[in-house]
């Protein structure tokens, strides 16, 4: 009689389907509380020329994403195309939107590369790599929100004690709980990856390339985020955008949500509410369009992802 093993959910799958479910739930409380018409309202302001051009510029921001991988690998001595390159990680992304997390963007990217006869090591390499250039990029611009926090600073110890709404202290708690976690568990991970990044620490170059393709992305983004606000009738500036969701962008890796699901929304409606100005209206409302773009935008992936999962599957038979 063979023998059936049950794999149970990790803890760590747990917390996040946990985290998942409560702050969609703060979500879904805080657009009741703004409500469906006022968001539609707000929507309808952005002229449609402005809402086409935020998805030329979330694709122009994936293929800087894909490009900034292309490089590694290439930098790897790793024999792959750039169409390659971006197939695999359009159907990345696709799979981090929409597949549980037990099957993450990266675990198919490195199936996707293992599939395409490049060498698993470097490979894995190359998506830790991906992933820390991708962080550092962010957190050059968090100095662009100095400006904006001690203003913020400034103001509440000029003003009255007032109020915080609900969910909002409920996600700064959350935040403030995770974070030292998070770094914590970020150094851990910095320790153990140095080794397995030394390719790439010996060709600065290929580093500087990728760096700049973050900077393509990164400005693609803060474009949109502008772009959406000041059609919103914001004022706003797009260097106060961009160290404001800097900040978004770090809050977002604490491991308490599946993709980020709520916790970027509440995150950014906090962070751009709270420190820009932007009514509650338009800091939600921008959070779910720019959610919206991300999977419009990923939907190609479907096309690809099909084809490294058949495959995959029969590489284990």
């Amino acid at each position: 009689m063979r023998n059936i093993t049950i794999n149970k959910p990790s803890r760590s799958g747990l917390i996040r389907l946990i985290g998942t479910i409560v702050t969609l739930a703060l979500l879904f409380y805080l657009l009741s509380q703004q409500g469906w018409q006022a968001i539609s309202i707000a929507i309808q302001k952005i002229p449609r020329s402005s809402l086409v051009l935020t998805f030329i510029l979330m694709i122009i921001s994936r293929i800087a994403v894909s490009a900034r991988w292309y490089t590694l690998l290439r930098s790897g001595e790793l024999s792959i195309s750039f169409k390659k390159t971006l197939e695999i990680t359009f159907a990345g992304l696709f799979a981090s939107n929409f597949l549980p997390t037990t099957i993450g963007g990266d675990v198919v990217r490195l199936a996707g590369a293992i599939q395409a006869n490049l060498d698993a090591a470097v490979s894995a390499a190359s998506l830790i790599a991906d992933r820390l250039i991708g962080l550092a990029g962010m957190a050059m611009a968090v100095p662009l929100a100095i400006p904006n926090i001690i203003q913020y600073s400034a103001s509440l110890s000029a003003a009255p004690a007032r109020t915080t709404p609900q969910y909002l202290s409920i996600a700064t708690m959350t935040s403030q709980k995770w974070w030292y976690k998070a770094w914590a568990k970020g150094i851990e991970i910095f320790q153990r990856v140095v080794s397995a990044l030394s390719i790439w620490l010996k060709r600065p170059g290929a580093l500087v390339k990728s760096l700049a393709f973050t900077w393509v992305h990164m400005l693609c983004l803060f474009s949109i985020l502008t772009i959406l606000f000041v059609g919103m009738g914001e004022d706003i500036s797009i260097l106060e955008v961009g160290g404001l969701y800097s900040i978004v962008y770090l809050v977002t890796l604490l491991p308490i949500s599946i993709n980020g699901y709520g916790l970027q929304e509440i995150s950014m409606t906090y962070v751009f509410s709270e420190l820009a100005g932007v009514s509650i209206t338009s800091a939600v409302t921008a959070a779910l369009v720019f959610r919206t773009l991300f999977m419009l935008t990923s939907l190609p992936g479907a096309i690809y992802l099909p084809g490294l999962l058949t495959k995959s599957e029969k590489n284990q038979k």
